[in-house]
C-alpha cells in the first residue's frame, strides 16, 4: 500500500484519527514518526511526508513525490540538491496568521506604552512613571509583506484606529484593512514618516537585506521595527548601531540572524528591544494546529485526484 510518513511534534495523540481515516480514504497507510532521526532510515517507504525533517533526510529518498511541510517558512529546501528530483514541495501557508499577528499587535504596544522600561524598573523595584506614551490609535504602520500575515495584522491594527499601508512585490492585495497598497520600489518614500515598520517576509533572493543601512538610515527617531519574517531582511549591525544611537525608538525582533542568537550578541542589550526566539507563530494555539491539519488533509485528497497541492511552492519566488 502507498504510505504517508507523518512527523509533526504536536499531531501525535491529537489528530491522528482524523488523519489516519482521511489517508485511508485516500488509499494510503499512515506512519507517525516522534523525530526526525527515527525516520530517516525509513524514508524510502514513503511517497509522502507530512513533517519538516531536513534536506539530510529526505532529499535522496528513492520514492518521495511529495513533501508538505507544518510550517510557512521552506527556505531550507530550496536549493535543488535539497529535495528528491520530481518530488513536489507545499507549505502550511496560512496557518500562522492569526496567532503571528496577535504577536505583532502585543509587542507593537509593549513598544510604545514602553513596557520594557517598566520590566526593567521592575527588576530594580523602582517605583518609576515613564512618559510620553504612544498610540497605535492614529499610527502610521507600513507592513512588509502583506500575505497571510500582513493581512491578518492588518485587519487587527486597523479595528485599532491605525492608518496602514501594505508593501510588497506586486503593488496589489485583496484584503481590505490596507489603507493603500504599493511595491517595494516605494518603500524608501514611506519610511521617514512610519511610527512602526512591520517585517513579514519570507527569506528569498528579493528578500535578503531589504531593511538595508541605507533604508533604516531613512527612518525617524519615532520609528519601531518588528520582524516576524525571517533574520536575514535586516542588516542586523546596521540595525544594532541605530538602536544604541537612539535613532529610532526601538524593536522587537522574534526572528534574528543567527538562530539561536549568541548569548554575547549586542541586540540583547540595545535598549527599548524586545527578543523573542522565533516563537510568534508557534504551534500552541489549537487554531492553529487545526489549521495546519486542515491544509495538509484537503491538499491530500487533492494529491490523490491527481491535482497539485493548494499551497503549491514556487520554487522560482521561493514561497
Amino acid at each position: 500500500m502507498r504510505r504517508i510518513a507523518v512527523c509533526v511534534p504536536y499531531i501525535r495523540g491529537r489528530y491522528d484519527k482524523r488523519i489516519t481515516e482521511a489517508a485511508r480514504a485516500a488509499g494510503f497507510a499512515v506512519d507517525y514518526y516522534d523525530a526526525p532521526e527515527k525516520l530517516a532510515p525509513e524514508i524510502d517507504r514513503y511517497e509522502i511526508l507530512y513533517g519538516d525533517v531536513g534536506p539530510a533526510i529526505i532529499k535522496n529518498a528513492a520514492n518521495l513525490r511529495w513533501v508538505c511541510s507544518p510550517n510557512a517558512g521552506v527556505e531550507k529546501y530550496q536549493p535543488a540538491c535539497a529535495m528528491p528530483k520530481g518530488c513536489a514541495l507545499s507549505n502550511s501557508s496560512g496557518a500562522y496568521g492569526l496567532a503571528i499577528a496577535e504577536h505583532i499587535v502585543m509587542v507593537l504596544l509593549m513598544l510604545m506604552r514602553r513596557m520594557p522600561e517598566y520590566q526593567q524598573a521592575a527588576i530594580e523595584r523602582s517605583w518609576s512613571c515613564f512618559s510620553p506614551i504612544r498610540s497605535i490609535s492614529g499610527s502610521n504602520l507600513v507592513l512588509l509583506g502583506t500575505g497571510d500575515i500582513g493581512s491578518n495584522a492588518a485587519r487587527r491594527l486597523k479595528a485599532l484606529g491605525a492608518n496602514v499601508t501594505g508593501v510588497c512585490r506586486s503593488g496589489k492585495s485583496k484584503e481590505p484593512a490596507f489603507d493603500r497598497v504599493v511595491t517595494t520600489d516605494e518603500l524608501d518614500s514611506l519610511l521617514p514618516d512610519a511610527d512602526a515598520l512591520i517585517i513579514s517576509l519570507p527569506s528569498t533572493p528579493d528578500t535578503i537585506g531589504i531593511l538595508s543601512r541605507e533604508r533604516i538610515a531613512r527612518l525617524g527617531r519615532k520609528a519601531l521595527v518588528i520582524n516576524v519574517g525571517r533574520g536575514s531582511a535586516i542588516d542586523q549591525d546596521a540595525l544594532v548601531e541605530a538602536l544604541q544611537a537612539r535613532s529610532i525608538a526601538g524593536a522587537a525582533l522574534d526572528v534574528m540572524a543567527p538562530e539561536p542568537l549568541p548569548a554575547d550578541h549586542p541586540l540583547w542589550t540595545c535598549p527599548n528591544t524586545i527578543i523573542t526566539p522565533h516563537v510568534s507563530g508557534n504551534d500552541a494555539l489549537d487554531i492553529t494546529c487545526d489549521l495546519d491539519v486542515n491544509m495538509f488533509l484537503e491538499d491530500l485528497s487533492r494529491y490523490a485526484k491527481g491535482l497539485p497541492p493548494l499551497n503549491l511552492v514556487n520554487r522560482d519566488l521561493g514561497y
